[in-house]
């Protein structure tokens, strides 16, 4: 790769990273992007939401400019898809129902039609842990029923948009039946897809916070291979899946520790190649450190390696995060221009790293 950094550690990790896939590879991922939250602010993990504590990400709402952001990360670095995160409760105003609240969906969708004035893929992630205030959708909490009538609503609403990807749930975790929880994945698929959204992906995600290093080994790989669209065929059902490279893979810490290849990746390609899946890692990311910047690099490298089976990655996180959290990958802004975090600028964004499809 011709390129020249600012930062010698830059291109050390480009050339650890050629040593990882162990062959030179003309393959490039598909997808890019970062996840543009504040419809998520608080949600916990135990799937209580306050709909009034969310931030909408929408200048006219919030003063937070998510489209601005949008636009600099398409025409600046490239990205192609951003994840927009959303409560459960928020859509449907703290109503434990699949039926949309006017006004709060209102405005969720102006955050959808910004991200699709970008000419972006666009994920709607429902942000709730496969819980409802603290009870697991199909196993003591909202019944499949209620579930699929959610998604049934809001696939109504973007059947024609191709560049709409369904992400049925955020980071599940704790489920007391895997087998139990794919059957209420599928019931989402039924209802997207009888909805009329027939061609659009659609993510699956598995156990331990959708972790990709237990994908296969949580019984999450065993259990979702067997939901199905309608028509009995797998066409564009992705694995949802998640990895952090910090000390204890939570997200929550500054420094990185691994590149997560050898227990993470190699593994969870492997088992896609043998079902004749794939896979999207729709949330990494690290603090922005040299570390960070080192083996998320490293990562993405590996990755675009195994591109057949591995569409992309979506950084966390953009938009209504403050400019010090910890992960923040917001563009701050200052004259009239966006500047971007040292990760995003150095590791994530294609027009530095160069594997990604659409910036080649």
């Amino acid at each position: 790769m011709a390129i020249k950094f600012s930062y010698p550690f830059v291109a050390a990790a480009l050339s650890t990273a050629t040593i990882l896939v162990n062959a030179e590879t003309s393959a490039l991922l598909q997808f890019a992007g970062v996840n543009i939250a504040g419809f998520d602010f608080g949600c916990g993990t135990d799937g209580t939401c306050i709909a009034s504590n969310a931030v909408p990400p929408i200048h006219q709402l919030s003063g937070i400019d998510g489209l601005g952001q949008m636009q600099h990360f398409v025409k600046h670095d490239g990205y192609n898809v951003f994840r927009l995160p959303v409560g459960w409760q928020y859509l449907t105003n703290d109503q434990m129902t699949g039926v949309l609240d006017e006004t709060h969906f209102a405005n969720y969708n102006m955050l959808v039609s910004d991200c699709l004035s970008t000419g972006a893929h666009c994920v709607i992630d429902i942000h709730n842990y496969a819980r409802y205030n603290g009870q697991i959708i199909g196993q003591g909490g909202p019944s499949n029923e209620i579930f699929a009538e959610l998604w049934s609503n809001i696939a109504s609403h973007w059947k024609k948009e191709t560049k709409v990807i369904f992400g049925v749930m955020n980071e599940p975790h704790d489920i007391p039946n895997i087998s139990t929880w794919a059957k209420s994945g599928k019931s989402a698929v039924t209802a997207i897809r009888k909805a009329g959204a027939t061609t659009q992906m659609i993510l699956l995600p598995g156990t331990d916070y959708t972790s990709a290093k237990t994908f296969v080994s949580s019984g999450s790989a065993d259990a979702l291979v067997a939901v199905r669209n309608p028509d009995n065929t797998t066409t564009n059902l992705i694995m949802d899946v998640h990895k952090y490279l910090d000390s204890d893979g939570s997200g929550t810490n500054t420094e990185c520790v691994t590149n997560a290849v050898e227990d993470t990746w190699h593994p969870l390609t492997t088992w896609l190649r043998a079902n004749g899946r794939r896979a999207f890692n729709t949330e990494t990311g690290g603090g922005n450190v040299e570390s960070c910047v080192t083996y998320v690099l490293q990562e993405i490298t590996y990755q675009a390696a195994q591109s057949d089976v591995i569409l992309g990655y979506v950084g966390w996180a953009a938009g209504s995060f403050s400019t010090d959290y910890v992960l923040s990958q917001v563009p701050s802004y200052s004259g009239n221009s966006w500047n971007d975090t040292l990760l995003v600028s150095m590791a994530m964004s294609p027009k530095t790293n160069k594997l990604v499809a659409s910036v080649a």
